[in-house]
């Protein structure tokens, strides 16, 4: 998989960007400062989760 730096990513030394990876079946995301850990998510489960959070069900945690 091919790892893409998100567009709002606006750190000049690309040390402090959103970095996303996808395939036919899953996603994953990782931070950049730390490309060790990565969130491994179906696209459904992803699609439902980005609902969640432009809807603000997820603004009280």
């Amino acid at each position: 998989m091919k790892w893409q730096k998100s567009s709002y990513s606006t750190d000049a030394e690309g040390s402090n960007c959103i970095e996303l990876a996808a395939d036919r079946s899953e996603v994953r995301l990782r931070e950049s400062e730390r490309p060790d850990v990565v969130l491994v998510a179906g696209r459904g489960g992803l699609a439902a989760l980005l609902g969640a959070v432009k809807g603000g069900l997820l603004d009280e945690l």
